[in-house]
């Protein structure tokens, strides 16, 4: 379980993971090795999976976009590893409600994104899709 000192340490490493453990220590008002064993049980028992870094947009003209789909009937599984296969799409996630999976597109040009969404319609098991082209981003991630 975890408590408040568990929850502002992982807040702070949300906000910069390669913060080094004295400064952790020191806004959270315990010791280097209070952060480092607190930090040690939360990797170990799967709380914390991983450490990240973010990078700014390396292909600022890049398009990137979000398709929601419907699948039809049982292909999911089908479905879900042709997605897998098609290297412009950085990201697959199955929900519920209307869609049943969700689609993260990153390609260099409006012609591949075109030729993108013809091959993913064609994929047999898609009933429907929805896909909308990101914008502005106003939160990092």
């Amino acid at each position: 379980m975890l408590d408040e000192t568990d929850r502002q340490l992982i807040a702070l490493l949300r906000t910069d993971a390669r913060m080094p453990l004295a400064k952790l220590a020191a806004t959270l008002g315990v010791t280097r090795a209070t952060v480092r064993a607190r930090l040690d049980r939360l990797v170990t028992s799967g709380v914390v999976t991983g450490f990240t870094v973010t990078v700014r947009d390396l292909q600022p003209d890049g398009v990137r976009a979000v398709t929601l789909i419907e699948v039809d009937g049982r292909h999911a599984e089908s479905v879900i590893r042709r997605l897998s296969g098609l290297p412009e799409i950085r990201a697959l996630h199955t929900t519920n409600g209307r869609w049943d999976i969700v689609a993260e597109i990153e390609v260099p040009t409006l012609g591949d994104f075109d030729a993108l969404l013809r091959t993913v319609r064609q994929i047999d098991g898609i009933a429907n899709s929805e896909t909308s082209i990101l914008l502005a981003a106003r939160k990092g991630g």
